[in-house]
């Protein structure tokens, strides 16, 4: 290896790089002068430990990509069979203080193509603001008109959504139940794109794609929108496909009533009630089915602050319900393979405080490799840097390449944010993850949505902004202390390690400033009244 690398130092030498060949990789300064010791050994020991976890949860994405197309043959389109007579059908349309998104789920909703005799609609509020009179008004408006709509209002929010969920069920009149989030505006033909698949009987859960409305709004809806696209591309498909356990996701589903009355009803033990309903039903012997073709339409947080509360109550809600469903899954007759799934989709955000982790230790092992020379780190840190970080990059190219064929290349603009987005959210989501492993229940924190669709739309919060907290100080004293580590990666010429590095100054920086900024915005245009559009003439 030494000769190659002389050779490689003769011939490149002319260009400047023969110079840097010889200084790191055949210089003998250090040789003989480093000594390894215990202080030493308790840092690098840590160190690798975390580099190969997350190199593994890297590497688990490249599964999903290989089973993505490994069993394309198996993606579901059209149903086996059709109803003859279409089966009774409830909505549900759960909401919590949604006053500037609740008249547009409504409209949509109206407009569902499906016999109006053959459907039951239930608006189940669990407001305590002006919803309340919206959400009364807009009912009542469309019940006139002949649409069968109720309205339930609940004022102690037990259970929180999932709470709101079962009790609307003790009423429901469908055997089959739709439900749709305040954000969501699903297609007219929605209900009869997904319910022939329920000709089969071993079906439990249909659940469809989630598409965004307003994707080109900013460049963190973008980055968002790329996000959940790899979610509903790869991993949903991927999972499907390859017939191992996946999750309805709240929304833009349909569930056989009988598969949630089986699988013991809605639980509220966990922020991920959806998963978790989901883990059990299919435990129960239910099969699932996911329309990647089919589309339903929904609005991204438009707030950093919107978005991370968002990614906490998902990361906290899947850790909850691996505590609670991983053992039943280990000790079921389900094969290897699909425990396997199950352990690596409901532990994935175990990388968040391992991510924590290996920031605190990069610096330290950084200094200490050093020494140790850099030909160790290009052969060791440097590929399990890589199955850590570029599988992400891969893994969304390819959900960008599914569904953009012409235009996919244009995602590479974001792939570094998006990275970079993954690494910021580690503080909030690390005190998420230990909050669930520590067993603290938290109250479902609601992501705000306020119909912005465009980007001439701005964001009138009022009460429904978050406070800050001690959180976007904390990413900004760490992104600093990466500033430190690329200064020093730079005076000792180690440039290979400062694309890296730069990613956790971008992150922690970014969702940092946006948080302290957003949160102090006063320039906020659009009221409620201006959201407001008259109602419909007819239903």
């Amino acid at each position: 290896m030494s000769s190659a690398l002389q050779l490689l130092a003769v011939i490149l030498a002319p260009r400047g790089i023969g110079q840097y060949i010889r200084q790191h990789f055949l210089d003998k300064t250090f040789q003989g002068l480093y000594h390894a010791n215990g202080f030493d050994l308790a840092l690098l020991i840590p160190y690798f430990i975390v580099l190969i976890l997350l190199a593994g949860y890297g590497m688990h994405r490249y599964v999903l990509v290989y089973l993505y197309y490994k069993h394309k043959e198996n993606r579901t389109t059209e149903p086996a069979q059709y109803f003859s007579e279409l089966p009774r059908i409830t909505v549900q349309l759960p909401i919590f203080n949604e006053q500037f998104v609740v008249e547009r789920l409504l409209e949509a909703v109206s407009r569902l193509d499906y016999p109006l005799d053959k459907l039951d609609v239930q608006v189940l509020d669990d407001s305590t603001d002006e919803t309340i009179a919206v959400a009364r008004g807009l009912v009542n408006h469309y019940a006139t008109g002949g649409f069968p709509v109720t309205y339930h209002h609940r004022t102690n929010r037990h259970g929180f959504k999932a709470g709101a969920l079962a009790e609307g069920l003790e009423s429901a009149k469908g055997e089959f139940v739709a439900i749709f989030d305040a954000d969501f505006v699903p297609p007219e033909d929605f209900l009869r794109k997904t319910i022939h698949h329920f000709t089969d009987s071993k079906i439990g859960m249909v659940q469809t794609r989630w598409t965004h409305i307003n994707r080109n709004y900013s460049f963190l809806t973008e980055v968002e929108a790329i996000l959940l696209d790899g979610h509903f591309v790869l991993e949903h498909s991927g999972r499907a496909r390859s017939k191992v356990f996946f999750n309805f996701n709240g929304t833009a589903g349909m569930w056989r009533r009988v598969a949630i009355e089986e699988a013991g009803g809605w639980q509220h033990d966990t922020l991920t009630e959806d998963t978790d309903l989901s883990y059990r039903a299919q435990l129960k012997g239910w099969k699932f089915i996911y329309l990647q073709d089919v589309e339903c339409p929904a609005e991204l947080p438009v707030e950093m602050t919107a978005f991370k509360t968002q990614q906490a109550r998902w990361a906290k809600g899947l850790i909850q319900t691996a505590r609670k469903i991983l053992p039943q899954v280990l000790k079921s007759d389900a094969p290897f393979h699909v425990k396997a799934e199950a352990w690596y989709h409901l532990t994935a955000n175990v990388s968040y405080p391992l991510m924590v982790m290996l920031s605190v230790l990069l610096l330290p092992a950084m200094i200490i490799r050093f020494y140790q020379g850099w030909f160790q780190m290009l052969y060791i840190d440097l590929p399990l840097f890589m199955a850590s970080t570029f599988s992400i990059s891969s893994f969304y190219l390819v959900s960008q390449r599914e569904l953009f064929p012409k235009t996919w290349p244009r995602a590479l603009i974001y792939l570094p944010f998006l990275m970079a987005l993954g690494i910021g959210l580690t503080v909030t989501n690390t005190r998420a993850v230990i909050e669930a492993l520590m067993g603290k229940k938290s109250a479902f924190a609601r992501t705000p949505k306020y119909r912005v669709e465009s980007r001439g739309d701005k964001v009138h919060a009022g009460n429904y902004r978050r406070g800050l907290g001690w959180v976007p100080w904390v990413e900004m004293l760490i992104g600093g202390y990466f500033a430190l580590t690329v200064y020093y990666a730079i005076v000792n010429e180690n440039y290979m390690t400062v694309p890296f590095l730069v990613l956790f100054v971008v992150g922690y920086w970014y969702t940092g400033l946006m948080s302290l900024l957003q949160g102090r915005w006063s320039g906020l245009s659009l009221s409620a009244e201006t959201h407001a559009k008259p109602f419909p003439v007819g239903v």
